[in-house]
């Protein structure tokens, strides 16, 4: 048996989001070109700019495409860094942000701005008084992720948005992971600036949007063509754009049904591993967490060493974020939460979908248990610590 556990990382292309793409693909015809197959790409794109718009609250105006989660976060951040650069230099995050933001926050600070990086509760939630607290004179953004991509942990966003409005602050969110699978709404939020990738709910990779509320200043990021009402340089990817409207319609149009089937199959997994598999825990709490996410550390063991044993009998899974895959340091966010780094090290995230099943759950937990099993047997720490008992 195959099974893929790692939709945190993403998900597969829906059949019905390629048979909307599939004209677009075969199609004549650059969106910003003047002659009727221009006009008639561009008509598309209007169309899914008005239905993403729909979906997440807002006017379509406010709605601007880009190759994904990355390049919205980062456009986000920098772009405001630099229209408000003379109104202040200081930019409040938390400790657990995506790399696409972190490694943008320490490009900012080389360039001179200071950031302020918020720590999280053993829940990995984030305290509102806490980015309240971090707020200065000076502070130009707030950047807080919408839901957390290795444990799963959602943040309070609305009350951290209304601090943000408040004060008059411009207040950003990765929402790269939550969208998809928790309803979103920006206005109802207070959220300034919101970026999501295609590619995490069944749509096609290589397209993100970054929403930027209409009044908000934010300098462009890349320079070329007039595309994107002049903001965002770079030729119309019209199969992409008609490929993410529909598929973020049926996200948000299947989503209590899907959230129920793959919620039901994360609880009986973490319950099954807790109770069946000894010296683990659960990284994060288990209220305000996405549906899909088990992070779990089994201690005196690598966790490269089980995501590999795991591959070996058909499942995949991840050891932290697929865009820090070639790192050797210990997962930030788990440090974050207050473990230790062997705790960190030790820790795989089983990301479950709407495709999984609950046979195939079972069929992960009992792999995962004849695997740590073995590599424990294998592990002087574990020796050392247990002695010569035997695996129960």
């Amino acid at each position: 048996m195959r099974v893929y556990l790692d939709n945190s990382a993403t998900t597969s292309l829906d059949k019905r989001v390629l048979e909307k793409m599939t004209p677009y693909l075969l199609a004549d015809g650059n969106a910003s070109s003047l002659h009727s197959y221009g006009r008639e790409a561009q008509a598309e794109v209007d169309r899914a700019r008005e239905e993403i718009a729909s979906l997440v609250g807002c006017s379509a105006k406010e709605v601007y495409f880009t190759s994904g989660g990355t390049e919205s976060d980062n456009w986000a951040l920098r772009g405001v860094a630099s229209a408000l650069s003379k109104e202040g230099k200081h930019i409040v995050t938390t400790k657990i942000e995506h790399p696409a933001v972190l490694n943008t926050c320490a490009e900012l600070q080389r360039q001179g701005y200071q950031i302020t990086y918020v720590g999280v509760g053993a829940d990995g939630r984030v305290s509102v008084e806490d980015v309240k607290k971090a707020v200065r004179e000076d502070t130009i953004l707030v950047s807080v992720m919408f839901a957390n991509n290795e444990m799963g942990a959602i943040q309070p966003i609305e009350e951290i948005g209304a601090f943000c409005r408040e004060e008059g602050i411009p207040f950003h969110t990765d929402a790269v992971q939550a969208m998809g699978s928790i309803k979103i709404d920006v206005k109802k939020m207070n959220v300034d600036l919101l970026s999501f990738s295609s590619h995490k709910f069944h749509g096609p990779k290589g397209i993100g949007i970054l929403y930027i509320r209409d009044g908000i200043k934010c300098d462009r990021l890349l320079f070329g063509g007039e595309q994107e009402r002049g903001r965002r340089a770079g030729t119309t990817n019209t199969p992409a754009i008609v490929g993410t409207a529909e598929a973020l319609r049926l996200a948000v149009a299947e989503m209590e049904e899907n959230n129920r089937h793959i919620k039901a199959m994360r609880d009986h997994f973490i319950d099954r591993v807790l109770k069946e598999i000894p010296a683990c825990k659960l990284n994060g709490g288990t209220e305000h967490r996405l549906v899909g996410n088990a992070n779990i550390s089994f201690d005196y063991i690598e966790g490269e060493s089980i995501l590999m044993t795991l591959d070996l009998n058909g499942i995949a899974v991840s050891s932290g974020s697929a865009c820090s895959s070639g790192s050797l340091e210990p997962s930030h966010v788990i440090l974050a939460l207050g473990r230790k780094e062997e705790e960190a090290h030790s820790s795989i995230r089983f990301s479950f979908g709407r495709e999984n099943t609950m046979e195939e759950t079972d069929y992960v937990v009992d792999v995962l248990k004849e695997t740590i099993q073995k590599l424990r047997s294998w592990s002087p720490l574990f020796q050392a610590k247990e002695g010569e008992s035997t695996y129960v």
